[in-house]
């Protein structure tokens, strides 16, 4: 399994992250992507990839990238900064980026020109776009549209859009991540009933721990700190769902992980 959606460099994950991917690695995730969400999360994400290289040879990858609640506080060396972080071989795609017009924690007007710089730095670089978006779903299509064939991939980070964005997103040729949010018997239905509308080869997992944690452990943790370790409670829910062999799930979605990021099999 892999997991291409973790944010391993948040503080909760401080005191226990060698623990933490041991546990992945017993359960089966043998490969994780750090999200970067801003330069200095990006930095700290390259940081844990190279520190954990020799004990965890082929294991850490991360993302780099500015999410949209963090745009308002870019500086004007930023894409250098992350272009600069892009050369290191554990990189694997730009983001986490796009747009979040839910909270507004940075002005719409500044989230959509920061969410277009990233793009085109994707384009530059020929890396795969790693997205977010909420309530921003039209902007946010717009803004991706000239460049679908001009970036190796696009993923659909944490989707959780309804029936006509997901086909959207679908037609255009991206890549849908699916977290634990599907696990939720109450938010999750919707998208329950909309996920085999995914092609198999389009499918990828995460877990976005330490958020989302999957509703359908049992028994239920202690912590509600999410984890790389639950990542097969989303494989089974979405196995169950579409009447699929949880082996067969896991062997595509593992594929098309390495196919998007350039990860070693």
């Amino acid at each position: 399994m892999i997991d291409i959606g973790v944010n391993l460099t948040n503080k909760c994950f401080d005191k226990d992250l060698t623990e933490v991917i041991v546990r992945a690695k017993n359960k089966g995730v043998h490969q994780l992507i750090i999200t970067g969400t801003n330069v200095d999360e990006s930095k700290k994400g390259v940081a844990l990839c190279q520190h954990y290289q020799q004990q965890f040879p082929n294991t850490l990858y991360t993302t780099v990238g500015v999410h949209p609640h963090d745009a308002d506080a870019v500086n004007e060396g930023y894409l250098n900064d992350l272009s600069k972080l892009a050369e290191q071989p554990c990189v694997k795609a730009i983001g986490e980026c796009g747009l979040d017009f839910n909270r507004n924690f940075s002005t719409p007007e500044k989230q959509l020109v920061v969410f277009k710089e990233q793009i085109q730095l994707a384009k530059q670089l020929n890396k795969p776009l790693f997205l977010h978006q909420r309530d921003a779903f039209q902007a946010w299509f717009n803004a991706l549209s000239p460049f679908i064939d001009q970036v190796p991939a696009m993923v659909a980070h944490c989707f959780t859009g309804n029936k006509e964005e997901l086909v959207k997103c679908v037609d255009a040729g991206m890549y849908i991540g699916i977290t634990g949010w599907l696990c939720d018997e109450r938010r999750g239905s919707s998208l329950q009933e909309i996920i085999n509308l995914i092609p198999l080869d389009k499918l990828l997992v995460e877990t976005d721990a330490p958020y989302l944690i999957p509703r359908t452990i049992r028994p239920k943790p202690k912590s509600n700190r999410n984890e790389p370790s639950y990542l097969p409670f989303i494989i089974d829910k979405i196995a169950h769902i579409l009447a699929l062999d949880p082996e067969e799930l896991v062997s595509q979605t593992s594929i098309n992980a390495q196919q998007v990021f350039d990860l070693p099999s």
